[in-house]
């Protein structure tokens, strides 16, 4: 159990927490949320002591250890595969010790502590775990130096999953990952044996892989148990309440008020007038709470272009040897909102680089539009910007002739206010500078826009504007992102690019995303063979559906019994020496819940899949 006690901790004279306190569960899973610079980095350092406290307390059982990413792995000859392995300091500390032990007795404690860990099953633990995060077997036994920061950042995480740490703490972990790697991600930390905090601003991973949300705001800590949609239902809710009875007591106050300073000068009427001053004294006031600063994107509207605005007939494109995609045969118009789906390294950023013009064809025909104006957003780009000019300066240079007024709104467009215009580069956050991105690749109005990763350190408010701002836009879209909620909402048209071809994905992303977690190599495209279906009667079309409520039903069951559990679990005395054994009793609960609830789960997705088969 992590246990945080009336904490205190202020950054340069500025509070970041002030008496925030919170309970997480032994073995439950959180996210982490607040705003941009509430301090969730922060509390993070603080709960590894690399900080100091001003106030309060925070408490783990003893000899509990605490994991995070804090960096890249370093570039070195060392193998991927070992240097996971190497993440395991009790385990390679006990096999270098058992190459030169000679006491009997020490030899037995040592082998009797491997098999405890499980050590000799470690080299296909470590494997499985760079196999989710996009290293084939192959890449496994290259050295470290082979591979890009961006990569080794993925294998200082394999190391810290492998090492199983009793505290996981990740800090924004699927930034450094593509969908299939979010996904495994996502997957893993649902059956993670231990507590995991996590920072994120992936709704779907804050929705399928937690229990609960941690929420910092105003320097307080609140504990929610349940996902992040139900989180943001509730607050909603308690935001509108609070304004209510805020504007009610506003009300009231001024009527108080106004008595008083009616009478105040009446001896007939000063008892009175006395008692509403000493009720106004002691009324406590309710705030409601800041409405979050409304982020906005604004993309510049193109004229329109004649269909299609680029054809390929027979296209392949490479980098000088193979092509790593041929026979591309594709059409776009410029209504079209295409997500490009496929495993790392099939070639998603290769078609995006051709679609670009940074790439050309080696074969075939491609043919664009001649007025043809192309916006392209990749992360590279962020990490491209002069660190040491600012904003504004980004834009003069792209727009001479433009007035700094036109310039600034410009910028104001997309967030970037009067301060980050003025701010250099290096000093702006991660999303600031994604944002002057976005701005700098889309300022000519173009046509095509190609996203390669775009909400990468985009919060949550940012990323709702970013879909606002696609939905309203009247260019055509690419988009490659691990986040399906913005692939959910903003694309229309799925594209596989695997085996060096790019085909129509028929199924939809929920289709997309069992697939790859169940390991399916074999998923549909366009050329597909026709079925002949036998029809379905109405009366078995009516048992289907009765199954899939009844599965539904059982759901909302067990969902309600491990929301129960879930609030007993989080009661602090439940925790003290005395109450061991009942704590015991309840964490078995929660998980036979747990269990029933996956096997639930299975159920109904079996049920709806039936249904939508004879449908």
């Amino acid at each position: 159990m992590l246990k945080i006690a009336d904490i205190t901790y202020s950054v340069e004279g500025r509070p970041l927490l002030e008496g925030a306190s919170a309970t997480i569960p032994a073995g439950h899973k959180v996210g982490l949320v607040g705003r941009n610079g509430a301090g969730k980095t922060t509390l993070f350092r603080l709960i590894r002591g690399e900080l100091a406290l001003e106030g309060g307390e925070i408490s783990l059982p003893s000899r509990a250890r605490i994991g995070g990413v804090a960096q890249e792995v370093p570039s070195s000859e060392t193998s991927l595969l070992d240097t996971v392995l190497q993440a395991d300091t009790e385990r390679a500390s006990l096999l270098l010790e058992a190459e030169t032990a000679h006491d009997p007795h020490r030899i037995a404690e040592i082998q009797a502590r491997l098999s405890d860990i499980d050590a000799w099953s470690a080299e296909g633990r470590a494997s499985s775990i760079l196999k989710g995060l996009g290293f084939d077997a192959e890449a496994q036994l290259k050295p470290c130096s082979a591979f890009s920061g961006g990569w080794r950042m993925r294998v200082a995480l394999a190391g810290v999953l492998f090492a199983q740490p009793d505290l996981l703490l990740l800090d924004e972990p699927t930034n450094y990952l593509d969908l299939e790697g979010a996904l495994w991600l996502e997957s893993y930390l649902t059956k993670y044996p231990h507590t995991v905090l996590i920072i994120s601003h992936d709704r779907g991973l804050l929705n399928r892989a937690v229990q609960g949300i941690l929420h910092l705001d105003a320097k307080k800590l609140t504990y929610w148990t349940g996902p992040y949609d139900q989180f943001a239902r509730q607050m909603a809710e308690r935001r509108a309440v609070l304004q209510a009875e805020a504007k009610k007591q506003e009300l009231r106050r001024a009527h108080l008020q106004s008595f008083v300073d009616r009478f105040k000068a009446k001896a007939s009427k000063a008892v009175q007038a006395q008692s509403r001053v000493k009720m106004l004294e002691r009324m406590v006031t309710i705030t409601a709470p800041e409405d979050a600063k409304k982020v906005v994107f604004t993309f510049p509207k193109p004229e329109e272009l004649s269909p299609p605005i680029i054809n390929m007939d027979g296209a392949a494109v490479g980098y000088g040897g193979p092509p790593v995609l041929r026979k591309l045969s594709l059409r776009i118009d410029q209504d079209d909102r295409i997500a490009l789906l496929g495993r790392n390294g099939e070639g998603k950023s290769t078609l995006s680089k051709l679609l670009a013009g940074k790439l050309h064809s080696s074969e075939g025909k491609l043919t664009k539009s001649s007025k043809l104006r192309i916006g392209y957003f990749a992360q590279h780009q962020v990490d491209e910007l002069h660190i040491d000019e600012t904003p504004l300066q980004h834009l003069m240079a792209l727009r001479p002739a433009e007035g700094q007024a036109r310039l600034r709104a410009r910028l104001a467009g997309f967030g970037l206010m009067a301060d980050q215009a003025e701010t250099v580069v290096g000093r702006l956050s991660g999303g600031q500078k994604a944002r002057l991105s976005l701005l700098l690749a889309t300022i000519d109005a173009p046509h095509l826009l190609i996203l390669d990763e775009p909400t990468n350190h985009l919060d949550m408010e940012s990323r709702e504007a970013l879909v606002e701002a696609l939905t309203e836009y009247s260019g055509a879209v690419i988009l490659v992102s691990h986040d399906m909620h913005l692939l959910g909402l903003v694309a229309d048209r799925l594209w596989l690019v695997k085996g060096g071809a790019v085909t129509p994905f028929t199924e939809d992303l929920d289709a997309y995303r069992r697939q790859l977690l169940a390991g399916d190599e074999d998923t549909k495209v366009a050329t597909k063979p026709v079925e002949i279906k036998k029809k379905i009667s109405r009366d078995d079309m009516l048992s289907l559906r009765l199954e899939v409520r009844k599965c539904e039903d059982r759901l909302a069951k067990i969902n309600e019994m491990r929301d129960r559990l879930a609030k007993k679990l989080a009661d602090p005395d439940l925790y003290e020496p005395a109450r061991i054994g009942e704590l015991e009793t309840w964490n078995k609960k929660y998980a036979e819940v747990m269990e029933a609830l996956d096997r639930a789960e299975a159920m109904w997705l079996a049920a709806q899949e039936k249904l939508e088969s004879a449908a």
